[in-house]
């Protein structure tokens, strides 16, 4: 009795020492695979994606390859669909871009340090300097984790130098102040006459630092809402154009991912605009537009004082 007594418990024994050498030795094989993953940099990451080939071709063609396998970065790394949406639809377009445009460009999606997502205070529009040494603009909220208004689709991406996240637009770095950026858009060249005719204060306020937030009318727009010519805009009375025209401006920053379902915003001129959002579409109804209310139709163009959302209906206050 003794002897079976001893023996039972040594069984047990060897069994549970088996038990956790198997364990231990999955384990090891583990994280020996999670070294693997981690291991590549975040070229290599982008270089074997499969949907990074027009990201890969900018970051070849800018000659930033070495750069993004080294240090510890943080890379918001544009899919090719956001490429095409940028107006990038191929390979071939993005090596007829200059390189010198492609390097700000893509320098504008880096971070020099390595920042999770966890690690981002919940709030709107961080400003937080990127490697071209320009702010770029994160917010935090419930809806995830967004810059310039580009939401980011997957998360925490690791790489050996650091972590990437993949977002649904290319950001661009502000250049021009609002009046600059309608001026270059043959499609806002109607606003541009508007805010001339309408004077110095509303040119100034459009000028002046910021932030701000214009609902820029296509010209298809000013004609829909009776100003069929350039030069009936030009005899317009300024301060009726006035009047309209600070009725699209809101004193804040507002990329569309800081924007909400049914909000009222207070525009420059007084009144309030409401916001409806909808699978994700953006529109704005003006107090004088009845049930017709205005479609974002380009959202989240940056500009040095602010942001500009393009829209198809005059907001009538």
């Amino acid at each position: 009795m003794k002897t079976k007594f001893l023996m039972f418990p040594m069984r047990s024994l060897m069994m549970t020492l088996l038990s956790i050498f198997a364990l231990a030795l999955t384990t090891a094989c583990e994280d020996k695979d999670d070294d693997a993953a981690d291991a590549k940099t975040i070229t290599q990451i982008v270089v074997d994606g499969t949907d990074f080939t027009l990201l890969e071709a900018a970051v070849i063609r800018a000659g930033l390859a070495d750069a993004l396998s080294t240090g510890s970065l943080t890379v918001f790394a544009p899919t090719d669909a956001a490429f095409r949406a940028a107006g990038f639809a191929d390979v071939n377009a993005i090596n007829n871009t200059p390189v010198a445009t492609l390097q700000a460009v893509l320098q504008y999606h880096v971070i020099g340090s390595k920042i999770n997502a966890a690690a981002i205070q919940v709030g709107d529009n961080q400003a937080t300097k990127m490697l071209s040494n320009v702010d770029a603009f994160i917010t935090k909220n419930a809806a995830g984790v967004s810059i310039n208004g580009a939401t980011v689709t997957q998360a925490d991406v690791s790489a050996s130098n650091g972590v990437i996240h993949v977002i649904n637009a290319v950001i661009l770095p502000p250049s021009v102040n609002i009046v600059g950026l309608a001026s270059a858009n043959a499609n806002l060249s109607y606003l541009v006459a508007a805010v001339t005719r309408a004077g110095s204060g509303v040119v100034n306020a459009l000028t002046a630092a910021g932030p701000l937030t214009v609902f820029a009318p296509t010209n298809a727009a000013f004609q829909a809402a009776g100003f069929p010519t350039i030069a009936s805009i030009e005899a317009a009375d300024p301060a009726t154009l006035a009047n309209i025209l600070t009725y699209h401006v809101v004193a804040a920053r507002a990329f569309s991912t800081n924007l909400t379902n049914g909000a009222e915003l207070t525009t420059a001129q007084g009144g309030k605009a409401k916001v409806t959002i909808a699978a994700g579409a953006v529109s704005v109804l003006g107090k004088g537009n009845g049930a017709n209310a205005s479609n974002v139709s380009i959202a989240n163009l940056l500009a040095t004082n602010g942001v500009v959302h393009v829209i198809d209906r005059v907001l009538l206050p």
